[in-house]
């Protein structure tokens, strides 16, 4: 990926001001992209992307992807696009079905039908691995879907679906990305719905109660964001006709218990001395519409995307809290 150069390629990044796509604005900004931002700051932080208001490279715009106009505005011009707007979690998909139908489901649309009407060549975008629902093949392949446990894995699943039948009728370049639990710099830990791995660092450095819900051995394919990024890159670049269309898991190939991630956090703040001595780690009641293990099959993605060599859990980990707690 280091070959990469978007010199004179324009990208849309919708929701990069949000924790995957800031990290991909970064990214593309070294790659010499010229990057649009389409956010609302509904849950994207202005803070997230500051650091390039100077860039001329950059250019934001503040809207919402439930408006067509908007969407349509922010794609003139643009060779690609990296669709990352969303309203995450499983919980609040539960209590707010019809807020998330209509960013995710009605959004995406609007993103997807606009980027056709603009010429666009390539469309990217964020899907989930809650799309393989209460399957219990492992790992999870394309094509092993089960029964979707949320409003949110059906908006996500109708992503796919939507965007597969615009690669069939207009020729439009798709490729979707399933992410699995990613975690990294810019994600938010405040908020009800906020992420787990963020909510776990604050409260273990500050001396709160830790509470997992259920009894903690549940896994899951823990995935650092660079890893996100540089499949996105991979996407937005790729010459590979197979890809089109198509899907593909974006993770490690490797799974992890959450009482594991505990551990695996607490020994590294240990060691940055930033563990709180206080802090308690309690089990709670199971969510509804969590998934118990949950592990990634990303022979595809190596083989249709170039997605190889992805960080591990722990590297990625070290590299986060590094970050945070401004140590090299």
């Amino acid at each position: 990926m280091q070959s990469v150069n978007f010199s004179g390629k324009k990208v849309l990044v919708t929701g990069g001001a949000g924790f995957i796509g800031s990290n991909l604005v970064k990214k593309l900004l070294e790659l010499n992209a010229k990057v649009v931002v389409l956010d609302n700051f509904e849950t994207g932080k202005r803070s997230n992307i500051e650091p390039f208001f100077s860039n001329p490279d950059f250019q934001l715009i503040e809207g919402d992807i439930r408006d067509f106009e908007t969407c349509s505005n922010a794609l003139m011009g643009c060779d690609s696009v990296s669709h990352q707007a969303a309203l995450g979690s499983v919980p609040r998909s539960i209590a707010t079905p019809d807020i998330t139908h209509s960013v995710n489901a009605t959004g995406f649309l609007n993103i997807l039908h606009a980027a056709h009407q603009q010429k666009v060549k390539r469309f990217v975008y964020a899907s989930s691995s809650s799309v393989y629902g209460d399957s219990q093949v492992s790992p999870k392949t394309i094509g092993s879907e089960g029964n979707l446990l949320s409003p949110y894995a059906v908006t996500k699943k109708l992503n796919e679906d939507y965007a597969k039948v615009y690669n069939i009728l207009h020729n439009l370049e798709t490729i979707g990305l399933r992410y699995f639990n990613v975690f990294g710099p810019n994600q938010d830990p405040h908020g009800v719905y906020a992420a787990a791995i963020p909510k776990f660092i604050e409260k273990l450095t500050t001396g709160q109660e830790v509470t997992i819900h259920g009894d903690g051995n549940q896994t899951r394919d823990f995935t650092f964001v660079d890893n996100a990024v540089k499949a996105n890159v991979l996407a937005l670049t790729t010459s590979n006709f197979d890809a089109y269309g198509g899907v593909y898991n974006v993770a490690c190939g490797e799974f992890f218990s959450l009482n594991d991630v505990i551990k695996t956090i607490k020994t590294n703040l240990d060691g940055l001395g930033v563990l709180h001595p206080e802090h308690q780690v309690s089990h709670g009641p199971e969510r509804p519409g969590d998934i118990r293990n949950s592990l990634a099959d990303i022979q595809l993605t190596e083989a249709h995307l170039g997605y190889t060599d992805p960080v591990p859990f722990e590297d990625g980990m070290l590299s986060y809290l590094a970050s945070i707690f401004n140590r090299d």
